[in-house]
């Protein structure tokens, strides 16, 4: 059945297509000569996309390893990390009986450095430069992005700020360890510990040059999806995850900047004696000349882009799940429209509550209600989106396979880790949490591990159109397993951790009595963050394993799903459709529309019956 409806495709797409005349204009399958223009210097979005999921693959092995090591050290101060010597270097200390330590002062720097790789160079490079490469040209029937060029750059700035950050991992004074925010003055000091120096002015520069990469994007993001939809395809018909793409693009393009700005600040301090955000610092009893300057104005500017970077992250996340729910469950997603204003809603929400994160910098308290206020309603648009989500699960015909798994795990971390948000987004318990586990707590389950779940369900459904091969379906079951279990096993307790009021960023519990009563927690959560970390090895080992040897995709729709993207050669062009472009003549989630028919879905670019009324959804 699935290959009869490809061939009923093939013959629409030639009598209802229309010739754009890109082989004219452009070099054509002439175009990809070679292997360097083929898959390094590539201008294909396609290949992009592979390049920002690989690099974002490797990223996310260093940054969960570093996450590893400092939770051994947590979760067994007592043992010895000799054995890590041969890779940290002079970073463990042995001492006279032969037990290595990790140094307290590299402990914060991988603290840094994990954050800093898995929110920005997983997170946000990994996650919607992938799809929104791979997706916006696809869905909307564009032969490419409105500048391949650019989009071709977009890539390789990150790659340089992949390099640089890279790079300041071996300085002799190690990378840079004041925290992933960055705050001054530990940050605008080079004198003011190991990890200020030099390892700081690199982490400078490479998310400068990430800036740089996120808003070359950006600009063909928004440009592609409002200039070169195919025919037919409105506003209101295209899929969730382009709202969701073009949406997050237009807060990367608003947001950015601003933190661009205070980085550029930041170097000034550092480097040429002004005070933005100094003033008053003393070091080793001595007076610095710099006076004047606010370590609050850098929180500001750093915040302003940190809480619309939270939605960065997560709505792309949202919109591969809307996607991959409704083909699962083979039913049109609940609320479309509600869908779309909820993104919208949550994209200017978040632009006005980004000092929630800055209760405990000395706000004035009415102030503080006012983002107290605006932090509450934005769990008003979240919450529709949940609701439509398991709207959509109920009576579905449900297809529990990997990318499904993963999408109806990203509903329940959503929920777990909202729900916390409650909390700390209200000024006088967030004073008391602030500080504490429970942050830690929150901010991973909704926004981090969501968002992988998110990015999971994307790779495995969307795999067969980026290689042409299936991963493992095992593999994908059990790593999903695994994941979900160990990320609430890892996070959830602690919740109870920061309720009992358990600092975070502290090294050690050693000489704290009030909470040795918890070594036997940070034991389970370090043995759960292994086996967890585990699982992400097998994924990578199937996602690899199959880009040569998975199961090869025989039909153009495996998925029988309604969107552009499926209507494309099995093997990828340059240019996507041979010939002319698809048309499209409605919704991108018509399914089990018809009872009386075998095929519960119809695609998008196949004409309306003579019963049927055109809409827009």
């Amino acid at each position: 059945m699935a290959s009869q409806v490809a061939v009923e495709q093939d013959a629409i797409i030639r009598e209802e297509g229309y010739d754009d005349h890109f082989h004219e204009h452009h070099h054509g399958d002439k175009y990809q000569s070679n292997f360097i223009t083929t898959y390094i210097f590539s201008q294909d979005h396609k290949i992009i996309a592979r390049q920002f999921l690989i690099t974002g693959i490797f990223w996310a092995i260093v940054g969960s390893a570093m996450s590893i090591i400092f939770r051994m050290q947590l979760g067994f101060p007592e043992e010895s990390l000799a054995w890590l010597k041969p890779i940290l270097g002079k970073w463990i200390t042995i001492s006279a009986d032969g037990v290595g330590t990790l140094a307290p002062e590299f402990y914060y720097a991988l603290v840094t450095m994990h954050g800093t790789i898995i929110v920005f160079f997983v997170l946000t490079a990994g996650l919607s430069g992938t799809f929104s490469n791979l997706l916006i040209p696809l869905q909307l029937g564009a032969r490419d992005m409105a500048s391949p060029f650019l989009n071709m750059l977009s890539y390789w700035f990150f790659f340089l700020a992949s390099i640089v950050m890279f790079f300041s991992l071996f300085l002799n004074t190690g990378p840079f360890s004041g925290g992933w925010t960055a705050y001054p003055p530990l940050s605008a000091l080079p004198q003011a510990s190991t990890g200020s120096g030099a390892g700081m002015t690199l982490w400078i520069v490479s998310l400068v040059f990430f800036v740089v990469s996120v808003l070359l994007g950006g600009i063909n993001y928004i440009t592609t999806v409002l200039n070169l939809r195919t025919k037919g395809m409105s506003l209101w018909r295209m899929p969730l995850t382009i709202w969701a793409f073009f949406i997050t693009a237009i807060i990367g393009l608003l947001s950015f900047p601003v933190l661009a700005s205070g980085f550029f600040l930041l170097m000034f301090d550092r480097g040429l004696g002004t005070s933005f955000f100094l003033s008053e610092i003393y070091i080793a009893g001595e007076a610095l000349p710099q006076v004047g300057g606010s370590p609050i104005l850098y929180q500001h500017l750093f915040w302003f882009l940190g809480h619309p970077e939270v939605y960065i992250i997560i709505l792309p996340a949202m919109g591969i799940v809307s996607e991959v729910m409704s083909v699962h469950a083979r039913k049109p997603i609940f609320g479309y429209r509600a869908m779309v204003y909820s993104i919208l809603a949550i994209a200017f929400l978040s632009f006005i509550v980004w000092a929630h994160h800055m209760f405990m910098a000395g706000v004035n308290p009415f102030i503080s209600n006012f983002f107290v206020i605006f932090t509450l309603i934005i769990a008003v648009p979240s919450a529709v989106k949940v609701f439509n989500w398991i709207s959509t699960l109920y009576k579905g015909n449900l297809r529990l396979n990997t990318p499904m798994l993963f999408a109806i795990g990203f509903v329940s971390m959503f929920i777990s880790g909202g729900l916390t948000g409650i909390f700390l987004g209200n000024s006088a318990i967030d004073i008391v949490m602030h500080d504490t586990y429970f942050v830690v707590a929150h901010f991973h389950i909704v926004m981090g591990v969501a968002a992988f779940f998110g990015m999971f369900a994307g790779v495995y459904n969307w795999f067969p159109k980026m290689f042409g091969r299936f991963m493992n379906e095992t593999l994908g079951k059990i790593h999903f397993w695994m994941t979900m279990i160990g990320a609430y096993a890892i996070f959830w307790p602690m919740h109870y951790l920061g309720m009992a009021g358990v600092p975070r960023r502290y090294y050690s519990f050693d000489t704290f009595d009030a909470f040795s009563h918890f070594d036997g927690t940070n034991k389970f959560i370090t043995i759960a963050a292994i086996i967890t970390f585990g699982a992400q090895l097998l994924f990578v080992v199937n996602f690899f394993y199959s880009i040569w040897y998975g199961k090869k995709m025989t039909t153009k729709n495996p998925w029988q799903s309604t969107t552009l993207e499926w209507t494309t050669p099995i093997k990828g062009i340059h240019g996507n459709w041979p010939g002319k472009l698809p048309v499209v003549h409605r919704w991108a989630y018509d399914y089990s529309k018809d009872e009386t028919s075998d095929v519960d879905f119809i695609p998008q670019h196949h004409p309306l019956t003579e019963n049927e009324v055109r809409t827009e959804h």
